[in-house]
């Protein structure tokens, strides 16, 4: 019987890192990736500006607040596609089954491969080679035996880490990494857990999985039971990379500030266009998925009657789905935007009797990746820049 291997790969502050390829005079500043209006939001920050406190989703104002002498730049969701779409080329080289999750992040199913690519740490060690040799780029490379574990694990030494966990060490592993580090474990869930009594993560596996659902709510409950044993807790379901192309983040502290979250869902948008544009596919269907602290999942679809052509269109329509399960107030813990039933081509499988109006915000995205391409950059989409400057 063959051992699963699992890795997650993160790229290292990805963002910044592309700003950095391309501009070496930012390497000391403190890189923040945003608008640079007080109402904008910080869509990444670089490992310095991390040190002051600053996160992504995090208001500029509050950012500026914490370091005033922050550089600012605004997003290239072009070039960030073109360079996440070389890293991905590079991962599918080593394995047959890449599982992207977002601009920065794939998970690769390496059970089976070390007679091409020797041990699982050995070939965590060339791959992370390939990429900082092809690319230029610095990835954090976690191993395990589960996807939550090799989540954990890529985490735990970064950046520019490499862990693997053994499946014998697993839960080891988790109690080292302790309840403040368990992967989805944010500040709430955290106080639930203290104010239940538990202090480690071995008293909480003495929990009975119908306890902690009694306790915590049936979709915390079952997260928890699975999440401290290391097994998967189903929040990484496998995707055809043919048939959809999603993105999402969860966030360090729980939003419930709607402008934040349409600025995320607007990057997103941007994001997941970008990608179907440069792999040269269409889709039909577009969908956000939503989870809230108690760790309860909605994934909300539509399929319009009209094609899906510009990240505009995706973004008012995610705005959409968002209305349909969201309530101005409550906090969100992950918001993820997703194009689904995907088909190769560039052109409506039915062509439409009049001009569509977002065919020219189609062709301005086109041009847009074309010169990220080519070594030019063209400012962001207009949607983009109005909603970053505010």
């Amino acid at each position: 019987m063959i051992e699963p291997v699992f890795f997650h790969v993160d790229l290292d502050a990805f963002y910044a890192a592309v700003e950095t390829l391309d501009h070496p005079e930012y390497k000391d500043e403190v890189l923040v990736i945003g608008g640079k209006s007080h109402r904008s939001v910080v869509a990444a920050a670089s490992y310095k500006a991390r040190t002051y406190g600053i996160h992504s989703a995090m208001p500029m104002g509050q950012a500026l607040r914490l370091c005033p002498h922050l550089l600012a730049v605004p997003p290239r969701m072009e070039r960030y596609s073109e360079e996440s779409r070389r890293v991905m080329a590079i991962l599918s080289r080593f394995s047959p089954s890449v599982q992207q999750i977002s601009i920065d992040e794939a998970f690769l199913d390496m059970s089976g491969t070390s007679r091409l690519f020797g041990l699982p740490r050995e070939a965590g060690m060339l791959l992370k080679k390939t990429v900082k040799e092809e690319t230029g780029l610095v990835i954090s490379v976690g191993i395990g035996a589960t996807r939550l574990i090799a989540k954990m694990a890529s985490d735990y030494d970064k950046p520019d880490g490499l862990c693997r966990v053994s499946p014998s060490k697993q839960i080891a592993f988790i109690d080292a990494v302790g309840l403040k580090k368990l992967w989805g474990v944010g500040k709430v869930t955290q106080q639930a857990i203290a104010d239940a009594g538990i202090k480690t993560t071995g008293e909480l596996r003495g929990w009975s999985k119908e306890r902690l659902q009694h306790r915590f709510g049936n979709a915390m409950g079952s997260f928890l039971y699975h999440a401290v044993r290391g097994e998967d807790p189903g929040i990484f379901p496998e995707e055809s990379r043919s048939r959809s192309i999603s993105t999402e983040t969860t966030f360090n502290t729980d939003v419930s500030d709607e402008e934040i979250l349409h600025q995320v869902l607007l990057s997103m948008s941007h994001e997941v266009m970008a990608r179907a544009l440069d792999e040269k596919v269409m889709a039909r269907t577009i969908a956000i998925k939503v989870r809230y602290p108690d760790f309860t999942t909605y994934t909300v679809q539509t399929t319009p009657d009209a094609p899906i052509l510009s990240a505009n269109q995706v973004y008012e329509q995610a705005k959409g789905l968002l209305a349909q399960k969201w309530r101005a107030g409550m906090p969100i813990r992950l918001i993820g935007v997703g194009l689904h039933q995907v088909y190769d081509g560039e052109r409506p499988l039915q062509g439409e009797l009049f001009e569509d109006p977002h065919e020219k915000e189609r062709t301005l995205e086109q041009v847009a990746l074309t010169l990220s391409k080519s070594g030019k950059h063209l400012v962001k989409a207009a949607s983009l820049q109005e909603k970053q400057q505010g």
